[in-house]
């Protein structure tokens, strides 16, 4: 059978694990299909999209000729953006004949972190559900975000429609309900194309590792419950050794070897692609031409490189030493996704809890890899997941029993009515983070976050939750008895933000854009930490070396231009999944047998 580039689909869908290449894979695609003469729009999907970066253009929410490639346009969906036109078309209908109060009322609801995800979804769904002649294009390839983000995405225009259908009145967290029942039409066309075999290919990118390959076969499986059937696979990053006696090429490709050997069964059906690792980074058409072609990687690939190694960097071990002395505190580990924040997170954990603190270690992404990373118990480590399914119905079921319990019979459904809206997720969600936050108090909570646009949404429900509390940004509100979640992240004895990245160019640059959106939100991150670095591997691989080289240039970017304090973390030959292993990259991958550690 042919794949997606023999025979394109109307609509190409990247989704997976975050950091396994959807960008670059989509970037590279979409060149190569606009080269062969079709004309091709390319969009991303991601609030924390770097397709700007890659393409080396400034995109917008209007689609954007691509220079140097004819036939190709790209466009961002961005959230804010979305959000404010969003805002604006429910608005103008009702300010004619409404009072300013009501007016600002529903501002007032419209400016919540759920209006962000659904204004970016109406645009979406506006390129879904448009014909060629509203969207004159042969294909549209869509960039998505990490896969937990990218499910809640796709499974939006059904949760809308079948809200839009049986809602009758009242109205929901966006406003009146009428705003949205314009769009009903519009959801359930973008629904239609999505779950149509003939115009939709889902492409499910992943890497040669167990939890990619492991994730990536969950979404298949959800994908498959939404109705989302044409799936391909694409294994991107498959490295071969030069020289089988290097002891990091080797063990790199014998950790590939199995994980594609352990493959789940489900993608082994699938029609494949395998791409080989490439030494260089994907950015500028160049690359992105290479990413796919043998013969032009060769060019770009120097035939000779030197070893070259680093190792008197500061190491996670000294960050550890520094976040122990307080004795408890909040630890948020952030990043794009795919850079290994939950293995940072659990290793950070896992060591505090070996010298005896009492540690609490949750996650907030929708993929929530904890489970797999740990493997294992821990003396004095507790851990949970906030689960969004979950978190809303004990949302709902605590308004219904608190405020829903003075109403009437009619007040009551109509408070039902409203709290099925999909966005009461989002509060729900907020809920939790807040209840972690403040439970640092009075021991360590380390809490491994979502890929960065998504936890984005959730500081920007926490920055409006705290500005309606104060009515302002001024934390001396504290002093009279109020504190808000916001607060307790902006003070650095309570809350410590690392920053995970890996010494490549995008993900540095995507740390530094997120660290810039901290500090506007009065949040200084307390360190970086650049993970998996094979700097000091000593390779000689022709491959591996020259990304040495390129790491030890983004390394000095880091230390030089953003962070106060950073530490690195040195590739592991065995991955990092288990007590054992996790408190050894704590410790700068010596090995130790500890008493309190307990493998199950």
């Amino acid at each position: 059978m042919k794949n997606f580039l023999e025979q394109p689909s109307r609509y190409l869908f990247f989704t997976g694990k975050g950091g396994v290449g959807k960008t670059a894979l989509a970037c590279a695609s979409a060149i190569r299909l606009a080269e062969m003469g079709k004309r091709i729009l390319l969009v991303s999907t991601d609030p924390a999209s770097n397709l700007d970066e890659m393409l080396g253009i400034q995109l917008s929410l209007r689609a954007t000729a691509v220079p140097g490639v004819d036939r190709l346009s790209a466009l961002n969906i961005d959230p804010e953006l979305a959000a404010t036109h969003y805002r604006e078309r429910v608005i103008a209908p009702y300010r004619a004949i409404w009072t300013e109060s009501q007016i600002a009322e529903l501002q007032e609801q419209l400016a919540g972190a759920c209006t962000v995800e659904i204004a970016a979804f109406d645009e979406f769904a506006e390129l879904l559900a448009g014909s060629e002649n509203e969207v004159p294009y042969d294909h549209v390839l869509f960039d998505t975000a990490p896969t937990g983000h990218t499910l809640r995405l796709l499974q939006l225009p059904s949760a809308w429609t079948s809200f839009l259908q049986s809602t009758t009145r009242g109205a929901s967290c966006l406003g009146p309900h009428s705003g949205l029942k314009m769009e009903e039409a519009r959801f359930s066309a973008a629904f239609s194309a999505l779950s149509d075999p003939e115009r939709t290919i889902i492409v499910l990118v992943t890497r040669p590792d167990r939890a990619a390959l492991r994730e990536i076969a969950r979404s298949s499986a959800e994908l498959t419950e939404l109705g989302l059937l044409n799936q391909q696979l694409v294994i991107n990053a498959v490295f071969a050794a030069a020289d089988p006696t290097d002891r990091t090429a080797a063990a790199l490709e014998r950790r590939g070897r199995v994980a594609l050997i352990e493959m789940p069964d489900r993608l082994q059906s699938l029609i494949q692609m395998r791409i080989p690792l490439r030494p260089f980074n994907m950015v500028g058409l160049p690359a992105l031409r290479a990413l796919l072609d043998d013969t032009k990687a060769a060019e770009l690939t120097h035939s000779s490189v030197s070893s070259v190694q680093q190792t008197d960097y500061p190491r996670l071990s000294g960050l550890i030493d520094e976040i122990a002395q307080s004795g408890k505190g909040l630890v948020m580990v952030m990043g794009k996704g795919g850079v290994g924040k939950t293995t940072i997170a659990a290793a950070i954990a896992v060591e505090l809890a070996s010298r005896g603190a009492k540690v609490h270690l949750s996650t907030t992404d929708p993929a929530a890899h904890l489970a797999t990373t740990l493997e294992g118990s821990v003396e004095n480590l507790s851990v949970s997941r906030i689960d969004p399914v979950l978190e809303t119905k004990a949302y709902v079921d605590q308004v219904m029993s608190t405020r829903g319990a003075r109403l009437n019979k009619d007040e009551r459904a109509l408070l039902a009515e409203d709290l099925r809206s999909p966005c009461y997720e989002e509060i729900a969600v907020f809920t939790a983070f807040s209840r972690l936050i403040m439970q640092a108090r009075s021991t360590f909570v380390i809490l491994d976050t979502a890929p960065t646009g998504h936890t984005l949404l959730l500081l920007d429900t926490t920055g409006a939750y705290h500005r309606q509390v104060v009515g302002s940004e001024d934390t001396a509100n504290e002093s009279v008895g109020i504190v808000t979640p916001l607060m307790k992240l902006r003070d650095p004895k309570h809350t410590k933000i690392l920053l995970v990245t890996l010494a490549e160019t995008t993900p540095v640059s995507e740390a530094a854009r997120l660290q810039a959106d901290l500090n506007r939100a009065g949040v200084e991150p307390y360190a970086w930490v650049i993970n998996s670095s094979l700097t000091a591997s000593g390779t000689r691989d022709p491959c591996l070396a020259q990304r040495v080289t390129a790491e030890i240039m983004q390394i000095d970017a880091v230390r030089t231009h953003h962070a106060r304090r950073f530490a690195i973390v040195p590739w592991m030959p065995e991955e990092p999944v288990g007590p054992v292993r996790l408190l050894s990259l704590a410790r700068d991958g010596v090995n130790s047998s500890v008493p309190s550690l307990r493998e199950s």
